[in-house]
């Protein structure tokens, strides 16, 4: 049933996105991203401010919890604000404006935690948090946009994503039916070294048959380096994503989409991807 769902959600999102990357230009491209930017950082501070652990009594943690997340709301009210101002500017394409307002989240992050650091021992916890699930979500996503707007935005969106999304696929069956020996098993037990390899093994295809078509002009070396690239970012992400939520003792994002868990669980690669891709297509291809 799961994976029935799997692949409904898959083929329902799959020609509604090619059309948006192809015809909706930039502007509608930018609006779908950040929407699941949003949904990605609500999920994040779901997980980080309201954490499962089992290994503390029911009082004794909502007593806890309660003292850590006095300072949550502001924090998350602030991220949103400067999230979709990052996202914005990388829409404007003024990079330095992405720098000015992470380095705005850290000042104002800082005066919140001077302010409440005496009745909330937790609150630079929370302050850092913060900062991570900018940098993490909207900064990472905002080189999606980037490369969206550039020149020949629209193919390279279209290959970065199905790369990812083919290595993605391929990683989970190869593991399911294949897979003997453990990748990471304290942050994630189900993967597989023989998933990451079949994740790889497609990423590589895919990039080789989305290159004839639409990076057609890029030297075959660097192309391969650069599907390698993406297919040990994606894995890395997906893993990184693992550590946050195995650290808050949650096993999905959300329920947001059927049969993938939540919107976070559905670009974590993406989001480590994105900064590689864009690298390699303004200063190696």
């Amino acid at each position: 049933m799961i994976q029935l769902k799997r692949w409904i959600t898959g083929l329902v999102a799959l020609p509604f996105i090619i059309l948006l990357i192809f015809l909706g230009g930039p502007f509608l491209f930018f609006l779908l991203v950040y929407v699941v930017g949003l949904l990605a950082l609500w999920e994040y501070f779901r997980i980080i401010y309201n954490p499962q652990d089992r290994l503390v009594s029911a009082p004794a943690r909502s007593s806890n919890l309660n003292r850590q997340n006095s300072s949550a709301p502001i924090f998350q009210v602030l991220a949103f604000i400067t999230g979709t101002l990052i996202m914005w500017s990388a829409y404007k394409n003024t990079f330095e404006m992405i720098l000015g307002f992470i380095a705005l989240t850290l000042i104002l992050s800082g005066l919140i935690a001077l302010v409440q650091f005496k009745s909330n021992p937790f609150v630079f916890e929370r302050a850092a948090q913060q900062i991570l699930g900018i940098i993490y979500i909207p900064v990472l996503l905002s080189y999606v946009v980037l490369i969206r707007n550039g020149i020949n935005g629209a193919d390279w969106i279209f290959s970065v994503l199905f790369i990812v999304f083919a290595g993605d696929t391929s990683a989970y069956y190869a593991g399911s039916y294949l897979g003997r020996h453990k990748l990471c098993p304290a942050v994630s037990p189900n993967k597989t070294i023989e998933g990451a390899l079949g994740g790889l093994a497609a990423n590589l295809g895919m990039g080789a048959i989305l290159k004839c078509f639409f990076l057609a002009k890029s030297p075959w070396g660097l192309s391969i380096l650069l599907f390698l690239v993406i297919g040990v970012a994606g894995q890395v992400g997906d893993l990184f994503e693992s550590v946050i939520k195995r650290s808050a003792n949650v096993k999905d994002s959300g329920g947001i989409l059927p049969g993938h868990g939540g919107m976070l669980d559905r670009i974590d690669a993406l989001l480590f991807v994105a900064p590689v891709a864009y690298f390699f297509k303004e200063y190696m291809l």
